[in-house]
This record gives C-alpha cells, structure tokens and sequence, in this order.
C-alpha cells in the first residue's frame, strides 16, 4: 500500500506517523508537501498532528486552504482513505470533511497525557478490529481539541453510528471525570457518513512502538491495513 503524509508549514507529528507506517508495518510512505498539487498516487492520506501555520487565527484554519487540500479533498469525495490525527482532525472539520469544530479546552490550557479512550463502533475499517467498551491508553497534546457540534448535528453522528472513541477511564467507563478537555459526550474522534474519513484528536501513533512501552494505538493502523478495499 502507498501511504501519503501531508507535511505543513509547523507539522511535528510527521515522522511519528512515518515511522509507524513504514518502520513498524511495513507500508511504502511518501511525504507530501503542502504546496503540492498531486497526491501522488497514494491509497490513503495522513493528516499529521502539530501546529501548522503556528494555529493562528484557529488551528487548522490557515492549513485548509494549502493548495495540497485541494486534492485532499477531492481525493476524499471519490472515496480515498483520509486520516487526521489531532491538528490532522482540525484541518479535517476546517475543510468540512468531518463535523463539527475543535475549540480551546475547557481548562484554557495545553494538556499532554496518557488518556483511555475506548471505541463506539466497529462499522469502520479504522475500528473493525478493537473492542468495544475496552480502554486504550492513548497519549493527547491539544490546545483546542475540544470537540463540540450542534445538536442536530450531534444526533446525526450518534444516529449515523459515526463516533468513533469516547474518552474513558481505565475501566472503559465514559465519565465526566474522565474528559480531558470538554468535549461533547466525551467526543474523541469521529467519521464521516460514508466512512472514509477518520478524525482523532489523540495519537494512536505514540503508542504504537514496544520501545515506548504501550503499543495500545497499534491495533487501529494495522486494521485500516487489514481492510482498506
């Protein structure tokens, strides 16, 4: 498989998921930067964590209008694999490819932690092979990663079985308590309605290298590998 990953201007996230991909499983990976107009003829697109353009004005509102983006998201409407993970999910809901908006943190402030998260559906070939109600442990580092939507917009997700991980703790138990940042219902990630489309806010990317540990973000890579048509 050829694995894109767009680098932007305050990308930091990149060779992470580069490392993963193509280290750890074995996948051809090619770098794609974003003033390119070609997507080179990858079989899906990664959307790296860090802060492009600095966040200003709103994180990922500038990188959304990277002439790469263009591509990213016709790639998108025709069906192509896209993954955001953290600014990657920012830049996704900017472009519209998923609901909703990250705004700040409901404590105004950075946090970077270990988080359990656990999966909603398996109606996705990002989630097809995790287990529903278990807890992963999977590192955060956001400003704004805040998740909120409308209400309407809400029961679409919900009815639409578009939610792909709430915020848990240990035990998978989906608390106040254990929302790191206010998002709605404990919102960690969703997908788009035709399921092609994946966005995150912590990075399964941390914790995919026995080296560091928890290989708990391993399980999701390796089933989008396992299914992707």
């Amino acid at each position: 498989m050829k694995i894109g990953v767009v680098i932007f201007p305050g990308s930091n996230c990149d060779h992470d998921i580069i490392y993963v991909l193509q280290n750890l499983l074995g996948q051809e990976v090619v770098e794609l930067w974003h003033k390119t107009n070609d997507t080179k003829g990858c079989d899906l697109i990664v959307l790296p964590g860090g802060f492009s353009y600095g966040d200003y004005l709103r994180s990922g509102a500038i990188a959304r209008f990277s002439p790469i983006m263009e591509n990213v998201i016709e790639f998108a409407n025709k069906g192509g694999y896209v993954i955001g993970i953290c600014n990657g999910f920012q830049v996704l809901t900017e472009s519209k490819l998923l609901d909703g908006a990250l705004r700040h943190n409901n404590t105004q402030k950075f946090t970077c932690k270990n988080q359990f998260i656990t999966p909603q559906t398996n109606n996705t070939i990002f989630t097809k092979e995790a287990k529903i109600g278990q807890a992963y442990n999977i590192p955060i580092a956001h400003g704004e990663g805040n998740f909120f939507a409308s209400e309407d917009t809400l029961k679409r997700l919900n009815d639409n079985d578009q939610i792909l991980f709430r915020y848990c703790d240990e035990n998978g138990n989906i608390t106040p308590e254990s929302n790191p940042n206010g998002s709605i219902e404990n919102i960690a990630g969703i997908t788009n309605k035709t399921r092609n489309v994946f966005g995150m806010m912590p990075h399964p990317e941390r914790a995919s290298d026995k080296e560091l540990g928890n290989i708990d973000g391993r399980i999701f890579f390796e089933s989008i590998l396992k299914h992707i048509k």
